[in-house]
């Protein structure tokens, strides 16, 4: 069944606020979200800033323990103009650079969806003929936390969160760890286009129109979100220090080629020794995310 939500409120935390929607395993929603500050696709305010999310959605027959398989069908920005900050983050060079970073301001960007580009609505000499290709995704979305928590849509954890990995485009189909009963899945903060690292603090922030599918996986759980494309299996992991996050990330695909490929935990070592492939998805946020991937091609075929 396809359900249409257009959202009238919105949250700034993932937990187990009161669902706003029931569906079945299998449903689709099409929905729209705001964009990091609240502003919607007029460009009013609509929501309190920090990556307000839409939902959650309640999953008929999720429960702690499974896993929830949501499939981004498709992601398209619904108005003609992004944000985002114009300075490195101080995060991101050496200490003793950071102090003499200028100061960061807010630049508009002009987003031509018919002709998939964005460029600078008033840019400078050097940037006067760039434009760029767009790349629609969706920088925080997750499911309710374990144990009752309600944790800021400014980071990211086990359950997903703010993890702004450019990868996570339409056709991707994320898998993440069922806490509470329903699942409880939240969406927001898109972005029109980001590189990797989020090393400004933004992408080209944005409102979207957003259709996704919810499915459940029963008994099947996992501990960190997962996900693939048509090329690669992918695990992300979010905490700070980095090398936590690449822990997390590299356990979690270990965990995946020998439960879900069948392979031995030296078989597993072998391939990932060799055909690993780690993307830094965000050197921002208050935890850190770190893509695990390995191409479905490297990976054998069970006998």
């Amino acid at each position: 069944m396809i359900h249409s939500f257009i959202p009238q409120h919105y949250f700034n935390t993932l937990g187990s606020h009161p669902p706003i929607m029931t569906i079945r395993d299998g449903d689709t929603v099409i929905t729209t979200t705001v964009d990091a500050r609240g502003w919607d696709d007029k460009g009013e305010s609509a929501a309190a800033r920090g990556n307000p999310m839409t939902g959650p959605f309640y999953v008929e027959g999720a429960m702690p323990g499974d896993t929830l398989a949501v499939r981004f069908d498709s992601i398209t920005p619904n108005r003609d103009w992004a944000w985002t900050t114009n300075m490195l983050a101080p995060g991101v060079v050496d200490p003793s650079f950071a102090a003499a970073l200028p100061a960061s301001d807010i630049v508009r960007w002009t987003v031509d969806v018919q002709q998939g580009v964005a460029y600078l609505e008033d840019p400078t000499p050097g940037l006067a003929e760039w434009k760029l290709p767009l790349r629609p995704f969706l920088g925080c979305f997750g499911v309710a936390p374990a144990n009752g928590q309600f944790i800021t849509t400014a980071t990211s954890g086990m359950y997903g969160g703010n993890m702004d990995y450019k990868g996570l485009v339409a056709g991707t189909t994320v898998y993440l760890p069922v806490s509470v009963e329903g699942g409880l899945f939240y969406l927001g903060d898109g972005h029109a286009l980001q590189g990797d690292g989020e090393i400004i603090g933004t992408g080209l922030e944005i409102s979207m129109n957003v259709q996704f599918t919810l499915s459940v996986r029963k008994g099947t759980p996992i501990s960190w979100p997962r996900g693939e494309t048509d090329t690669h299996w992918f695990c992300i992991g979010n905490a700070r220090p980095l090398d936590q996050a690449l822990q997390h990330a590299t356990t979690e695909m270990f965990r995946l080629l020998q439960a879900d490929c069948g392979l031995t935990p030296s078989e597993a070592s072998l391939l990932l020794g060799q055909a690993v492939e780690y993307e830094i998805a965000n050197m921002f946020n208050p935890a850190y995310s770190v893509v695990c991937k390995v191409p479905k091609s490297v990976i054998p075929v069970p006998n």
